[in-house]
């Protein structure tokens, strides 16, 4: 009994460290919860297509070897790519695989194709104000599996907000370094 509860333990521990790290995505379509994401909002002191160049450059140009273990570009098209996003979690590095579609100046769509949910599917939204870009994300998460799944959602989408909300405030500083270093320059040469 004791050697079964045992084994019963490893396998419950192994197969939450594959799902936490996207090695294993359960995708039966049955009991499909689904969840919002965010909204989160956030203020940029930048020109709208200054943020949408920080965003879209290490995806559509060359990834810079300071993204490296966050970000890999396995395939990309003139306004979509195929990238991997490594992400740290409290029990190691989740690796999901995510297609990434730009809408230039004001719209990013990143659709998940394999990670710790079945299903994902999350918009950066920028809209030029006079502050400089409001930017925009929210999105859906669905796991399957009814109230177990929703339970698996729940964990899942704190951290995924939480990474995006890093990623928001990174951004945000590098795009108005960005701008405010094209404005030094601007004015030197005034």
């Amino acid at each position: 009994m004791l050697v079964a509860g045992s084994a019963l333990g490893f396998a419950a521990r192994k197969t939450y460290r594959l799902l936490a790290s996207g090695a294993l995505t359960l995708d039966i379509d049955v009991g499909r919860r689904l969840q919002p994401l965010g909204p989160l909002l956030q203020t940029i002191r930048a020109p709208q297509e200054v943020v949408f160049d920080v965003i879209a450059a290490p995806y559509l140009g060359k990834t810079p070897r300071a993204l490296a273990d966050k970000l890999q570009v396995w395939e990309r098209g003139g306004d979509m790519v195929l990238a991997a996003h490594f992400t740290p979690v409290k029990c190691g590095i989740t690796t999901t695989l995510e297609t990434v579609r730009f809408q230039r100046p004001n719209r990013i769509d990143f659709r998940l194709v394999r990670g710790p949910v079945p299903h994902l599917v999350e918009s950066f939204l920028l809209t030029a104000n006079d502050a400089g870009t409001e930017l925009l994300w929210q999105g859906e998460l669905g796991t399957d599996l009814g109230a177990i799944g929703q339970w698996w959602g729940g964990r899942v989408a704190r951290a995924w907000t939480r990474a995006v909300g890093t990623s928001l405030h990174e951004l945000a500083a590098e795009a108005e370094r960005r701008a405010h270093s094209g404005d030094d320059a601007l004015e030197s040469t005034r």
